[in-house]
């Protein structure tokens, strides 16, 4: 498929890192307007305590206000399993809608019995404004954006391109991270090294931005790099690294990773969309599934 690439639009991307979960969420501006899109929320979760708060989602939403921006779309790259979104706080507050890729009823299908979830929990997506297939385009004010459907970490991940500015969820780390993990349900690494592909595919002076980054060997966190620096140096896939042997380090590598912390209350919450559940009476409820995942 041929993507709509514009390098010549250059917005303006403000990160925000989320200490807790090693997430960065962004503001992204049409360079044209006012108009803005938030990539990848965290709502704050005190698990222990079944807390909630705000935040982050907070900082997001201040530095909208304090520059006068309207916000046009909040943007799932996919359901995360390591931090819960912030999505409906958000669109309460500013408006915009919420996005994903299409294949979230698939997840919502997996999760949904793994959750032993009722017929009230509807598996079609219908949960979110907007369900994006692989090459849709939809606007930021002026500036055309565009989704790219890359699986293997996840069946829904997409990364979102906007001008000459790629988002690239958990699809890649920085060059020294790598990969995230293939090996959650419907994961894929023969898929993960075919999605790393397309974005590679990509101009080499694309900018890349990372949803996650942990800092390896001690470095301070980045996360904004080039195509062209993954090219080369990304430690799972540059310099010419092929399919199999990435298949091989992939398999190996996932298996002795440990479950991540939030991964039970992040995956009920962000498959509806960062509705958190409720039980028969209507209170706020988390399940605990056990040997289930």
């Amino acid at each position: 498929m041929t993507y709509p690439v514009d390098m010549s639009v250059k917005p303006e991307v403000s990160a925000h890192f989320d200490e807790a979960t090693n997430t960065i969420s962004y503001i992204v501006r049409d360079p044209a307007s006012v108009h803005c899109a938030i990539i990848d929320s965290v709502m704050d979760i005190d698990y222990a305590a079944g807390r909630i708060t705000y935040d982050h989602a907070d900082a997001l939403i201040a530095e909208i206000e304090s520059k006068g921006l309207k916000l046009d779309w909040i943007i799932e790259t996919h359901v995360h399993a390591d931090h819960l979104s912030a999505a409906p706080y958000i669109q309460q507050r500013l408006g915009g809608r919420i996005g994903v890729g299409e294949k979230i009823m698939v997840v919502q299908e997996t999760f949904g019995k793994i959750f032993n979830e009722g017929t009230e929990f509807q598996r079609d997506g219908s949960q979110f404004d907007a369900l994006f297939k692989d090459g849709d385009t939809y606007k930021v004010g002026e500036m055309t954006c565009f989704a790219i459907y890359t699986p293997g970490h996840t069946p829904a991940c997409m990364v979102h391109v906007m001008g000459d500015v790629a988002f690239a969820g958990d699809t890649l780390f920085m060059p020294d991270g790598g990969s995230a993990r293939a090996d959650f349900p419907g994961g894929d690494a023969g898929q993960l090294y075919d999605s790393i592909q397309k974005v590679l595919s990509l101009p080499d002076e694309m900018r890349l931005f990372m949803c996650h980054d942990y800092g390896p060997n001690g470095r301070a966190i980045q996360w904004e790099t080039t195509v062209a620096a993954q090219k080369a140096d990304n430690i799972h896939v540059g310099g010419g690294k092929t399919r199999e042997d990435f298949i091989k380090f992939r398999t190996e590598r996932d298996a002795q990773l440990a479950v991540p912390k939030l991964i039970i209350p992040s995956l009920q919450v962000n498959m509806r969309a960062g509705e958190l559940p409720r039980d028969k009476d209507g209170n706020l409820m988390l399940k605990v599934p056990v040997n289930g995942i």
